[in-house]
């Protein structure tokens, strides 16, 4: 089990770095720029939490956005690392029987919805408005990631068509 856990949390840390790789390519291809939704969910979710990511006697508007901006980039690696690991303890067992396409696209929509959720939840956005262009930006690097994730896994536990590394 602490095998499939590992492993997954690797894979995991492998798909969040494809995942990122192709959201990076997308802003450079299309001149897109980054997103301030995971900064806003930072801020919404330590004022939640009763954290402030300003400095004492800040008074400023803006005043420790790069705390907002870094503690939103650390949930998605949380999230990405997260979703891993649970596939790591799920795939030996649960998704043995399944093909690695399936579950990479599995793996993409529990990303997705595990993102996406916290921004609807604390009302920092509302995917329901979102254009098919939003989607496509949110939902190809999380299938991405998802096929990267079962990938890795798959190559490092030694399950799947390809044994070992």
């Amino acid at each position: 089990m602490l095998r499939s856990l590992v492993h997954g949390l690797t894979a995991g840390a492998v798909g969040t770095a494809v995942l990122n790789t192709v959201t990076y390519l997308d802003m450079s291809v299309r001149d897109r720029p980054s997103s301030n939704v995971p900064a806003q969910t930072a801020e919404k979710a330590t004022d939640l939490a009763g954290i402030s990511l300003a400095d004492e006697g800040d008074s400023e508007e803006g005043e420790g956005q790069a705390r907002k901006q870094g503690v939103g980039a650390l949930m998605g690696y949380l999230t990405g690392y997260g979703v891993g690991a649970v596939y790591g303890l799920l795939r030996p067992g649960v998704l043995a029987g399944m093909p690695r396409s399936v579950t990479g696209v599995g793996i993409g929509a529990a990303a997705t919805i595990a993102t996406v959720a916290p921004y609807s939840a604390l009302g920092v956005s509302d995917p329901t408005s979102w254009p098919a262009k939003s989607w496509a930006a949110d939902i190809i690097p999380h299938l991405c990631y998802g096929w990267a994730t079962a990938a890795a896994f798959d190559a490092l536990h030694g399950t799947g068509p390809h044994r070992g590394l």
